[in-house]
């Protein structure tokens, strides 16, 4: 047995990407003390590790967090390296406390005491911010482990540029954002086929002047006011789209035939070690680009708050059977923007109150035990 090294402090945030950085700039301006705990080496990885090309949908102008403009360019939107460095930069301008290199191993609570592990560490808080989306595990289905050994798989988690993959065709499976994306940057030097049913369109183009117009005014007032928990039309909307395909925005339909890109069905299985689709057809490709989502990566929480989902049970974020837990940055937490740098600012300013009038309360009544700050 090995002694554990404590530390205490008022709010752990776990998780350091936009939202444990928005969460963290809220709580520095309500004088709550606080660390927000990151897996990755620098802040902002979490954007750099993606693929190379990777771009957000929204201009510069509307890419920033409370309290920072992200830096304009000429209304283009950033790459991923650029949002990753402004990450960096926001939590260097606000000294946020964050704390890199930290993977949280378990999550318990003792009494009133949250106990969070990292290997041979231990915090204890009084809340606990999970802040991170519920797509956190690469999802590939069972049956991939029966394609031929000579067949190279990987995830779009692990993908980066085509130079990864093996000469000869390629199969990407999936119909979401990701996989057209990755679909028609493969196919400039691959033959590329595309799996999957068709999730519709963004009927214009986001990257022109007017799209960029349209675009951010069409998702604030569609994606952040009117799809939200306080809606009908939010409340009908929300399972499908915690559970399906949101709709291509940058790359349409017509892209991928111009690309040379071949639609088919839905990969089925497997046959004789080839992907077996829908329609009885088998594919010989070369090489598999699973774009089929994530798990949401919860199992480290040992507190019994998840539905058969494995989703946190919440009531936009706030935790209501355990007293000083809090999550944001789940797809639709309270909007459809809620996973967005646009929706995340408004989840982490209602939990940050949240746990603000908890300790009030808890001040109050003498029951809030005083945590030394790390």
């Amino acid at each position: 047995m090995y002694e554990r090294e404590t530390n205490r402090t008022h709010t752990i945030v776990i998780g350091g990407g936009q939202a444990g950085l928005t969460v963290g700039y809220y709580l520095k301006q309500r004088g709550i003390p606080f660390l927000i705990l990151d897996a990755h080496q620098r802040v902002g990885d979490a954007w750099r590790n993606r693929w190379d090309s990777l771009r957000l949908f929204t201009p510069s102008r509307y890419s920033g967090l409370p309290g920072m403009p992200f830096p304009t360019r000429d209304g283009a939107s950033p790459t991923k390296d650029e949002m990753a460095d402004y990450l960096e930069a926001y939590a260097e301008a606000f000294d946020l406390p964050v704390l890199c290199g930290v993977q949280v191993d378990r999550l318990s609570k003792q009494g009133n005491t949250f106990l969070v592990y990292s290997g041979s560490r231990r915090w204890e808080a009084q809340n606990v911010v999970v802040a991170m989306t519920n797509y956190q595990v690469p999802s590939i289905p069972a049956f991939a482990s029966d394609l031929e050994p000579s067949i190279h798989q990987l995830h779009s988690h692990n993908y980066r540029n085509p130079s990864q993959l093996k000469s000869g065709d390629v199969l990407v499976v999936g119909a979401g954002n990701s996989a057209a994306d990755i679909a028609q940057e493969v196919s400039r030097s691959h033959r590329t086929w595309m799996s999957g049913k068709e999730s519709g369109h963004i009927p214009w183009r986001v990257d022109t002047l007017a799209g960029r117009l349209i675009f951010s005014r069409i998702f604030r007032l569609v994606f952040h006011h009117v799809l939200t928990l306080d809606t009908p039309i939010g409340r009908k909307a929300r399972p499908k789209m915690l559970h399906g395909a949101a709709p291509l925005v940058r790359v349409k339909p017509k892209d991928l035939i111009a690309a040379g890109v071949e639609r088919v069905p839905r990969v089925a299985g497997v046959s004789a070690g080839k992907p077996l689709l829908d329609d009885g057809r088998t594919l010989a490709v070369k090489n598999v680009i699973w774009c089929t989502g994530y798990q949401p990566g919860f199992s480290w929480i040992n507190i019994p708050i998840f539905d058969h989902h494995g989703l946190p049970n919440h009531e936009r974020g706030v935790v209501p059977s355990v007293s000083g837990l809090y999550f944001v940055g789940l797809q639709f937490q309270y909007a459809m923007s809620s996973s967005t740098l646009l929706g995340v600012a408004r989840d982490a300013e209602f939990i940050v109150n949240a746990l603000v009038e908890r300790a009030q309360t808890s001040r109050a009544s003498g029951t809030e035990a005083e945590l030394a700050i790390a």
